[in-house]
């Protein structure tokens, strides 16, 4: 399928040759996604979806890489249109960058073996770049990922996201201290002793490096969306600002901040288990004409040795995008989860909030991929997702809800936690030889009201720390985004928080639709009418403050113009 135009006086037989090109190029990446999800499900002996064994389907993508590689390289695009020549490069790049010329298939279980934790950073560090930062984060995040697995309480074992969520449910204060120092083993397997040979100090020398050298991804997502040097992080400060402006000044326990700001959920929890988890979950989404099991989107949500400890969307194919017809994008969510409760349904309705977001992409296949901007991808995954923390959907969706303020104040100590971890790896990236638990502890107690304790780790709990270092930023820029998106939305009549069949349509024509054919600010801006800004998260936050406010929420966002947020 390739949608090539050829307005006069281009070559046909050049375009001719793109289309068929593109189409093996589609193939390509199909195959690619099959092979992902396969391994991604842990079957034994590995094999995709379908059932065919992934060894036998990296052989058939070592042959069509191959002669994608040489049809792509034989389209010389001079006389090509703007469209298609942006294709072609497109393309190119992403052959090189993302799809190499053999895969290896990974024997299910392998990951299951325990990892060698006994190591020296150091020595590791020493290595040459890129080896040397890439095999440090492969050791660390493999560590963090079996600590975060096997979590021990007593005469029990559990998993991280099920202590987090216990911890924020649990009245016993002591019983909330136990659990969460529960997971210093997994604190320890990212930054050791805080010390010399700290596995996460020697990490972030060398990946402050790498941005010295080729640029911060943090600067450049901010610059994608149109903000100034040093506008962001001072934006960002503001959000703080405002939180804490909202939250009773006495200092807290790091053990009591979700508890003191979760009323909402230890409430509503009940209403969740753990088996209406998808149930409720597609509900949701299908109230705004996006059911999962129509748009063909998958779920592995089960617990499993060797699995990711972190939930992810993905691509599950790219062929056959039909617009109104099952989506040819497949997408696969992965997450684990142990218990219901609203916390967890609050992220598996953000991760199908990518899945939804993957199937309204309608492109040409040059283009079919995420957009160019992680923290638009972010944001848009959040518009319906958000909805959990409010009393009217809480009421429609559960049957309870609790009051507005309650709700709004767990909502966003998650989103504030993001932008602390986010100004966080900024911090430290800027100042590699500063010590990560200080920083951490001077923002945590700054603007969030949490006592200090510089002993302890308790930021390693976000695996893209590791993984992806400057990732946090794209879920604190996709807060921004997604309150600015949410608040025009209103604006316009489509308010994702009213039950409407016709949401998936409109949101997908004026944002999902578009993958890598339009620039991610141009999107935005377009349906926005002007340039980004954090005044729409601030109003929303400003309705957590009853006692301001005569408890009727703030008046609704009025859209600013400008760079800074």
């Amino acid at each position: 399928m390739s949608a090539c135009h050829n307005p006069p006086g281009t070559d046909g037989r050049e375009a001719a040759a793109l289309a068929a090109a593109e189409s093996q190029y589609e193939s390509l990446r199909s195959l690619k996604d099959a092979i992902d999800v396969g391994r991604e499900r842990g079957s034994d002996p590995p094999r995709a979806d379908d059932g065919e064994p992934l060894d036998v389907l990296a052989g058939r993508y070592a042959g069509l890489r191959a002669r994608s590689a040489t049809a792509l390289a034989a389209v010389p695009g001079r006389s090509l249109s703007r469209d298609d020549q942006r294709a072609l490069a497109t393309m190119r790049r992403t052959m090189e960058q993302e799809l190499p010329e053999s895969l290896r298939v990974t024997r299910a279980g392998a990951r299951t073996a325990e990892p060698d934790c006994a190591y020296d950073a150091r020595a590791i560090a020493a290595l040459a770049m890129p080896l040397a930062l890439d095999s440090l984060q492969r050791r660390i995040y493999a560590c963090y990922g079996a600590a975060a697995r096997r979590i021990v309480v007593g005469a029990d074992t559990l998993d991280r996201l099920t202590i987090l969520a216990m911890t924020a449910r649990t009245d016993d204060p002591a019983r909330r201290r136990a659990l969460f120092l529960s997971l210093e083993p997994m604190f320890r397997t990212v930054n050791g002793d805080d010390g010399a040979g700290s596995p996460y100090r020697a990490m972030v020398r060398l990946s402050a490096a790498g941005w010295r050298r080729t640029g911060s991804p943090v600067d450049a997502a901010a610059r994608a969306l149109g903000f100034g040097p040093g506008a962001l992080e001072r934006g960002l400060t503001d959000i703080l600002d405002a939180w804490s402006r909202i939250t009773p000044d006495s200092l807290i326990e790091p053990w009591d901040f979700e508890y003191q700001s979760g009323a909402a959920g230890r409430r509503l929890d009940s209403r969740v288990p753990l088996a209406d988890l998808p149930r409720i979950t597609r509900d949701a989404w299908a109230a705004l004409g996006a059911d999962p099991r129509a748009l063909g989107v998958s779920y592995d949500l089960e617990p499993r040795a060797g699995k990711t400890p972190v939930a992810f969307t993905t691509f599950g194919g790219r062929d056959d995008n039909r617009p109104g017809g099952p989506a040819g994008t497949r997408p696969a969510v992965f997450a684990t989860y142990r218990t219901g409760g609203l916390g967890n349904l609050n992220e598996l309705l953000h991760e199908t909030g990518h899945a939804v977001h993957l199937a309204g992409i309608h492109t040409r296949p040059a283009f079919r991929d995420w957009p160019d901007s992680d923290p638009f991808t972010e944001g848009i995954a959040e518009l319906a997702a958000l909805d959990v923390y409010e009393p009217a959907w809480q009421w429609r969706m559960l049957g309870d809800s609790v009051p507005l303020g309650e709700s709004l104040r767990e909502r966003y100590a998650g989103i504030v936690l993001d932008i602390a971890w986010a100004l966080f790896e900024v911090r430290m990236h800027r100042a590699p030889e500063s010590d990560p638990n200080r920083v951490w502890a001077d923002l945590t107690s700054r603007y969030l009201h949490v006592r200090p304790h510089p002993e302890l780790s308790w930021w390693a709990r976000r695996g893209q720390l590791v993984d992806s270092p400057g990732y946090m930023m794209n879920y604190a820029l996709g807060a921004i985004i997604a309150a600015d998106v949410r608040a025009r939305m209103r604006e316009l009549g489509h308010d994702p928080l009213a039950p409407d069949p016709s949401w998936f349509a409109w949101t997908t024509a004026r944002l999902y639709r578009f993958g890598l054919e339009r620039p991610t600010r141009d999107v935005l801006e377009e349906f926005l009418g002007r340039r980004l800004s954090a005044r729409a998260l601030r109003d929303d936050m400003a309705r957590a403050m009853p006692h301001e406010n005569g408890g009727r929420g703030a008046a609704a966002p009025r859209p600013l113009r400008g760079a800074a947020p």
